[in-house]
């Protein structure tokens, strides 16, 4: 063990240098987790015995950088474990744990995709990480509309102070319509229940209340018709890829007129908004296109169909919404730079 030891501190300090280098290798746990003990003993050791200075405090920085980047990997793979195991409530996850979605956390999900030969591995977690980025997205948004939280907040008291859990869900199905079941109440019920689901001294019958308001939110939420869902039917019935785009562009267009149109008909939204309803309809779709409360879902029986979805849904990621994603990934290559400085440094 002592041989293998030596030869790690060696890896890490003159075959793969960079830290970019080190997390791919420690975010395969459990291999890592089999040997880290052994190996920070060991520098400990070296350290110790060393009677070189210049190269004793080398070992000291390798030590503590490597301690700093296992803790962090540490941190990202428990979260990503949790939305990995929970990918129907990732809004409910945001809510609860939004500082710990950080630019960092993104970047892990990319090193850790690029560890992986599967193709198959390697979307599946590209997938994930963009539908937590855009868990997170809707959660700032929300939170920049004070006015909206005020609203909600006030929703959701009267739905709390209902006589029966009965009569709670009734008021839910009764807000199922636009701009009444809106993002900002869904966040507080998402909230809400994640608080509830991780109390230890909660009574088991308020948890249950708050899950059943939960999951009547949800099956609300999948059977309202908003304008999103009248422009994803139209533009899915168009042909020809071109035009199917062009009126994509068009309809956030029309969103952004400084004299919207009175039309109520008039097909019209934003990235984010379309975005989202794209995502309920996959999700419902591959999560049981017979039994889904979505009717539209249940109609997407084409593959052709789904094929013009996912591709409208990436457009949108990449042409719409890429701004927000890249800022995220600037702010974690900021921090990679720094890192890779203070290795210069030492």
């Amino acid at each position: 063990m002592t041989q293998l030891c030596d030869k790690m501190i060696d890896f890490f300090m003159n075959t793969k240098p960079k830290t970019k280098d080190w997390r791919k290798l420690l975010s395969h746990r459990d291999d890592w987790k089999k040997y880290k003990d052994n190996f920070y003993n060991r520098c400990r050791v070296r350290i110790d015995t060393e009677n070189d200075a210049s190269f004793k405090q080398k070992l000291v920085l390798l030590a503590r950088k490597i301690k700093k980047i296992d803790d962090e990997v540490e941190r990202h793979m428990e979260l990503f474990k949790e939305v990995q195991e929970n990918p129907l409530d990732i809004d409910a996850v945001v809510a609860r744990r939004r500082k710990d979605f950080t630019g960092d956390f993104f970047q892990h999900l990319n090193v850790l995709a690029d560890t992986y030969r599967s193709l198959e591995k390697q979307d599946a977690i590209i997938r994930l990480g963009a539908k937590c980025l855009s868990a997170v997205r809707a959660y700032d948004c929300t939170l920049e509309n004070l006015d909206s939280m005020e609203t909600a907040q006030s929703k959701f008291d009267d739905i709390l102070n209902s006589a029966s859990l009965e009569e709670a869900c009734s008021k839910i199905t009764s807000l199922a319509k636009p701009k009444e079941l809106d993002s900002s109440l869904i966040l507080l019920i998402n909230h809400a229940w994640a608080a509830a689901k991780e109390s230890t001294t909660m009574k088991n019958e308020v948890k249950e209340i708050m899950y059943q308001i939960y999951k009547a939110t949800q099956k609300s939420l999948r059977i309202i018709s908003p304008p999103e869902i009248r422009l994803l039917k139209h533009l899915l019935n168009i042909e020809d890829p071109d035009e199917r785009f062009a009126a994509l562009a068009n309809s956030f267009t029309l969103e952004d007129d400084a004299e919207p149109s009175k039309d109520p008909d008039a097909l019209c939204t934003t990235p984010e908004k379309l975005h989202k309803w794209i995502k309920i309809m996959l999700d419902a779709y591959h999560l049981n296109k017979e039994e889904t409360d979505l009717i539209e879902a249940r109609k997407l029986g084409d593959p052709m169909i789904i094929q013009r979805l996912i591709i409208l849904k990436q457009t949108l990621e990449e042409d719409y919404l890429k701004r927000h994603v890249d800022e995220e990934g600037e702010k974690a290559k900021e921090g990679e730079e720094a890192e890779e400085g203070e290795e210069t440094e030492g």
